[in-house]
């Protein structure tokens, strides 16, 4: 069972900055293709924030380029949220998703329980 874990949310106040983690848990094996953010505000979709791929290639919504960085450990199989300027919009939960053809040639979709991040002054 392949369980991803979020950790680095929290309240911050516009302009300030949070990193987010987020490692997989469990007795595996398992390399994922892709990984990345997207988040849901209160009453909204989840939406897609970053995604880097094991190649390194990496794609970011409009509204956060220029602010966030995504990066990641391929040996440990880890993906990092940079988030910098933030703004009150950027306020929602943050998913930790990974995307891996290890057990199933089509593909899984891995996914974090989440972790809050607020932007409030």
């Amino acid at each position: 069972q392949v369980q991803l874990v979020e950790s680095g949310g929290g309240l911050v106040q516009p302009g300030g900055s949070l990193r987010l983690s987020c490692v997989p848990t469990g007795s595996f094996i398992i390399n994922f293709d892709r990984m990345g953010w997207y988040r849901q505000a209160p009453g909204k979709q989840r939406d897609l924030v970053a995604t880097i791929t094991r190649g390194g290639t990496i794609n970011y919504v409009d509204s956060v380029k220029g602010r966030f960085t995504v990066s990641r450990d391929t040996t440990k199989n880890t993906v990092f949220l940079q988030m910098n300027s933030l703004k009150p919009e950027d306020t929602a939960v943050y998913y930790c998703t990974g995307y891996s053809t290890w057990y199933r040639p089509s593909g899984v979709d891995y996914w974090g329980q989440g972790t809050q991040v607020t932007v409030s002054s």
